[in-house]
This record gives C-alpha cells, structure tokens and sequence, in this order.
C-alpha cells in the first residue's frame, strides 16, 4: 500500500506525504525476501538438501518476513484512508496487487509442486479490503480481533476446511502443501496489529516527527527506491534468481546430489529410526538411486510417474533388507 500521512490541515482535500523510513522499511523486508527465495533456489537445484527453507532459522526468517511485510500493510492502510476512504487510489492498487497475484497462479500453475494458490499478494489484496473496516475504528478493536484471530488458529480446525475452496482460510485440520502460503488464520493478525499500531502513533501525532527521519544517503535511497517499487520488485526478483542459478547449474557446475541426499535422508530417518539402521538404509537408497540413474531427477523435483513408483519400490526394499 502506499506509503503516505494526511496533514491535518487538509482533511477535505489530503495532500500526501511520503514517509522515507517506512519505504525503507518496506525496502529491507524485499531484500530480505529475496535472501531467502534464492536459498529455495539453491535448494530446488540441489545445492542444500531438501527441506533446509522449511526448516529451523529459514523457517522463522520466512515468517518474520512475511510478519513485516503484513504489518506495513496495516500501517500503510491507516495513512493512506485515516482521513476517509480514498476509493480511487485504493482499487487502483487493488487492482494491481490482485493481478499480479493471479499471474503468479497462473505461472506457477505449471511448475511441479509449486503451485501458489493463496500466496503473500493473494493475502495482501483480501487482507486490505478487510483492513479498511479496521481504519475507521479505536485502535482496540483491531487488537482484540487479532488475538480473536491467532487464538482461533492455535486452538480450532475442522476437516470441513481441508476442502481446496477453503484453504485460504487457514483452519484446515491437515495444512495443504504450498508454496508462499499465506492464509487468513493467522494472517490477518499482523495487519490488525499495523493499522492499531499507526492510529496510536497517529493518535499521539507522532508520524510527523516520523515523516522528518532521515538515514544516510547510501543506505536510505536504494532501499526507499525498492519500497516505492515493492510490487514490481516482488514480480522480477524471482524469475532473475532462479534464472541465475538455473544458469549457473547447467552450464558451470552441480551440487552433490548424493551427499545432500544422504545427509537429509539420515536426518528424516533419525526422527523414527536408529542410527545404525538410518545409515544402512539411506546408503542403500542412494546406491539404487544412482544405479537407477533417478537421483538427479529426484534432486530436481523432475521425477516422473514411473519414477515416482520405482523409489516406492526402492525404498519397501531397502527397508526390508535391513530392518
């Protein structure tokens, strides 16, 4: 959303102006993006082993991203409707913001296994048309409805919403396995939690101290630049990321597949097995693997169907013979 305050003095007719720091801000959480998209790269083409940007630190990285991004959502709301709806400028970027995630659907519709059917711009567009009831109301409201929002989703799901017509709703007993998956529970918190946090500010007229902050030059002007271009960054940074490693793995040079295999195969295993059988196990794995020559299309996500049943069958028979 745009980054703008309403002067106090123009309340019919608002001239806007723009908040460097919180362009900046907007500005570090895409860098910050686009850290961990190309760890996913790195990891889709083999270079870490599967699983590593779901896991652990990469895990809480991605949240805390997608926390911030939110976040700035709610604020940007207040900012920019505080003073009463601007209807114009709102479907404008509506509009913008949609559409670019229904390209995303669209593109990723064909990639196997990446498919991003509610993703952060699906998110940013509903959550804003939800958000504009919050801005005309005490900042209370949106904080008692934010922890209406999480404590729901710590304590209630039904199958009722494993259905894919509700998955963006959150709340399905069995998460659906997505890429940049960004649910109403609990995701609309953050945005309550922006738009109370910017009426209190605004509350105690503190964003025009806030409009007068100014960094260094060398760190303000490409990180405000990229918070005035977030949608346009969001699309590009992507396609040019993957495109680079793509690049880089074909035509330089290839991760070892088989020690990263190794490595989380005995990770996975640990979590059920001992030591001794997890190593005999994922030693056979790789051996058939690589005999079958289906490990860097495994690696690759690239398996076919009778591939797929060939590890099945790897993988009963590995398990028999050292069980």
């Amino acid at each position: 959303m745009v980054t703008k305050i309403v002067t106090a003095a123009s309340t019919t007719s608002p001239s806007p102006t723009r908040i460097t720091l919180l362009d900046v801000a907007r500005g570090i959480a895409l860098v910050a993006m686009a850290v961990y998209h190309f760890s996913w790269d790195l990891e889709y083409f083999g270079w870490m082993a599967p699983g590593t940007a779901v896991q652990g630190g990469w895990l809480i990285f991605a949240r805390s991203i997608a926390t911030s991004f939110l976040f700035l959502v709610g604020v940007s709301l207040v900012l920019a409707h505080a003073q009463g709806i601007r209807w114009r400028g709102f479907w404008v970027r509506f509009v913008q913001v949609a559409g670019a995630a229904a390209l995303i659907s669209a593109v990723t519709w064909f990639i196997p296994g990446g498919f991003i059917f509610f993703g952060i711009l699906h998110a940013i567009a509903l959550f804003s048309l939800i958000g504009l009831i919050f801005v005309a109301v005490p900042w209370s409201f949106a904080v008692a409805t934010a922890v209406v929002i999480y404590g729901i989703w710590l304590g209630f799901t039904a199958d009722l919403f494993a259905h894919p017509t509700l998955w963006w709703i959150g709340l399905a007993t069995v998460p659906p396995r997505a890429n940049d998956y960004v649910p109403l529970f609990p995701w609309l918190a953050p945005v309550l939690i922006g738009i109370a946090f910017a009426q209190l500010l605004q509350r105690f007229s503190l964003w025009q101290r806030i409009a007068q902050v100014n960094l260094p030059s060398i760190a303000q002007r490409p990180l405000s630049f990229l918070g005035r271009h977030s949608l346009v960054f969001y699309l590009v940074h992507q396609p040019i990321l993957i495109g680079l490693v793509y690049l880089f793995t074909t035509f330089i040079a290839q991760p070892d597949y088989a020690t990263n295999f190794v490595s989380q195969c005995e990770k996975s295993c640990s979590n059920t097995r001992g030591e001794q059988f997890c190593k005999a196990y994922c030693g056979c794995m790789i051996e058939e693997m690589s005999r079958e020559e289906i490990l860097t299309p495994f690696m690759s996500r690239s398996m076919s169907e009778d591939q797929n049943n060939l590890l099945l069958d790897m993988r009963d028979m590995c398990v028999a013979n050292h069980e």
